[in-house]
């Protein structure tokens, strides 16, 4: 069984852990169990009870009501309200548990009853990215977490590579987006949706996929025909400086439209004449359905 440090439990519903404490005196919410020293550690299913009790605090309601709810009451709530106000908050909470539980049969039903509800690109974007961002930036804390990502990843990896390969193969028009991840940037999941959005777009595509060096991305354009290249970075790069390591990029392929997303590029201060950076899903429809214009 997995515990959760109240820090933990901090960052996952993005409620203080003073409050949360303040609330364990006051309705006599689960206070969890004390370690041998002072510190309180939390199970699975108080997490996952904590989670659906702050997933209706934010929504507007009173801690002083929830505390009077039953569980069952809980979850009719959290559907009614969700149904109306966020419909996709509902799968990426029932992403995270699945999660938390290592439950791929549950994990894998979820994001399939999605794709039937809504579309893949809709799910991608609007539940897996988000439930992604949660388990990737928010859960920075305790040795449970990558092993929660690793698991969640990989089943999301199978989904966006069948999804690829489902596609027609692409001739293009002259146009060739380069994709890969970074030097120390592991994440590789929103990369390969770009590569999703550029094929069905009828854009040819050559994915070097992860953990790419600038040499590496030099090699393969001085022997085949490139004419953008594109990289997606969530993560600090080990000792190196983002903007930094935009201005080599673009010293070095000066001749390439250099395309960029990812939350660490959208506070680059610089400008540079051939990089673009893309800032949301839109963005990156947006800049495929360009490139299929050419």
């Amino acid at each position: 069984m997995q515990v959760f440090t109240i820090r933990d439990i901090e960052n996952l519903t993005g409620i203080k852990a003073h409050t949360i404490r303040i609330w364990e005196q006051r309705y006599q919410l689960m206070a969890g169990a004390r370690t041998s020293g002072t510190h309180r550690t939390y199970t699975n299913e108080e997490l996952k009870h904590l989670l659906k009790i702050s997933t209706l605090y934010h929504h507007g309601y009173k801690i002083s009501k929830i505390a009077r709810l039953g569980p069952a009451e809980i979850d009719k709530l959290i559907l009614e309200t969700l149904v109306i106000k966020d419909p996709y908050l509902i799968y990426m909470n029932q992403l995270v548990e699945a999660s938390i539980d290592f439950d791929e049969a549950r994990f894998e039903n979820i994001v399939q009853t999605c794709i039937l509800h809504y579309s893949f690109e809709k799910t991608m974007f609007s539940v897996i990215f988000p439930f992604m961002n949660k388990i990737g930036l928010l859960w920075s804390t305790g040795h449970v977490v990558p092993a929660m990502e690793h698991f969640s990843s990989a089943l999301i990896m199978k989904k966006l590579l069948v999804a690829l390969n489902g596609l027609d193969r692409v001739e293009g028009n002259g146009t060739v987006v380069l994709l890969f991840t970074p030097e120390d940037e592991r994440h590789e999941i929103p990369v390969l949706m770009m590569q999703y959005i550029l094929k069905k777009k009828g854009v040819a595509t050559v994915m070097m996929g992860q953990h790419t060096s600038l040499d590496e991305l030099s090699t393969y354009c001085s022997v085949r025909p490139v004419t953008h290249l594109y990289c997606h970075i969530i993560t600090y790069l080990l000792g190196v400086d983002p903007e930094e390591y935009v201005a080599e990029l673009s010293r070095r392929f000066y001749d390439k439209q250099i395309v960029l997303s990812g939350s660490i590029v959208q506070s680059l201060q610089r400008k540079f004449v051939n990089v673009m950076v893309l800032k949301d899903e839109t963005e990156m429809i947006g800049f495929a359905e360009t490139l299929n214009s050419y």
